[in-house]
């Protein structure tokens, strides 16, 4: 049984910002454990302090739980000692200077090379195919192309206009995030699947290169994916594993294996920070590693005596 202010507090907050039940008593599942863990060092919810807190907020991460259930506790701690504190029921808050958990980053998921290939070649339709079908291969493999080719967003690669592949060109002018623009390279097969995307729409008036049911529009996110779910089943790829941004992230991991430069990077990505295109660099990490352990000579001694 816990006190100490926490009935009136969640009579506030049921009365004051009318919280769900759910809500409150998750809250009171929040405040016992961390009574609990007060407990266990001599000290309530109404004599808590600084260190007692954070001793609690520590077991939460060591017991494993995820960064935002820490987060939204620490979050009922915060909101319960201001109450205390404006009630006058302390006279000083405890949890002012509690750390939040930093949200761990994951990873970016990415394809091999291997399945980026797979991929490309399973756009290709059979000879006996119908219009239709050869349609959908020719722009699969046109998107395809310029998402890996070049690192695309999926807005960006849907709002191309046609005039922007058409010609030699060897690099297209993207607007990204913001606004803002940036000029990507584009490689001989990308260049080549779009403009073959070109000729077999040519009947079309549309400004787009990736024209949708209605030409004067793009072709819609939910229709790309679509397209990408029936290529990856070609490819024997799971869909679920396949997205728009996974081929950017594929583009920029291989990239970087291959000895890309991470400024470079950056730019061709669009990111307005280096900070963003770092994330890419555990790539270069897990080299490091590899390369550590296959010619350094502890290295191979230790893996010999195991």
């Amino acid at each position: 049984m816990i006190s100490g202010g926490v009935d009136l507090f969640l009579e506030m907050l049921a009365a004051e910002r009318a919280a769900a039940p759910n809500t409150l008593a998750a809250y009171e599942a929040d405040l016992t454990s961390c009574a609990e863990s007060l407990a266990r060092e001599g000290q309530t919810l109404q004599t808590a302090t600084t260190e007692g807190l954070q001793n609690w907020m520590a077991a939460l991460v060591g017991s494993g739980q995820a960064r935002r259930t820490v987060a939204r506790r620490l979050s009922c701690i915060r909101q319960f000692y201001l109450f205390l504190l404006r009630e006058g029921m302390r006279a000083d808050n405890p949890a002012a200077h509690l750390d939040s958990p930093k949200p761990r980053t994951p990873l970016p998921r990415f394809l091999s090379e291997s399945e980026v290939l797979a991929l490309l070649n399973a756009c290709t339709e059979p000879a006996g195919a119908s219009l239709a079908k050869k349609r959908r291969g020719i722009l699969a493999k046109a998107a395809l192309e310029l998402l890996y080719a070049s690192g695309l967003r999926i807005s960006e690669l849907l709002a191309l206009p046609r005039k922007a592949v058409a010609g030699d060109q060897r690099m297209i002018m993207v607007r990204g995030k913001g606004g803002r623009e940036r000029l990507v390279p584009l490689s001989d097969s990308a260049r080549e699947a779009a403009q073959a995307l070109l000729e077999v729409d040519a009947h079309l008036e549309s400004p787009f290169l990736f024209p949708g049911r209605d030409p004067a529009k793009p072709m819609t996110r939910q229709a790309f994916d679509r397209v990408l779910h029936t290529v990856a089943l070609r490819a024997e790829i799971d869909p679920a594993r396949l997205s728009p941004h996974v081929l950017r992230h594929s583009f920029a991991t291989h990239l970087l294996a291959h000895g890309a430069d991470l400024r470079a990077l950056q730019m061709l990505l669009g990111h307005a920070g280096i900070a963003t295109t770092q994330i890419y660099t555990h790539v270069q990490t897990e080299r490091l590693k590899q390369a550590v352990q296959a010619h350094h000579p502890l290295a191979a001694d230790s893996a010999h005596t195991k």
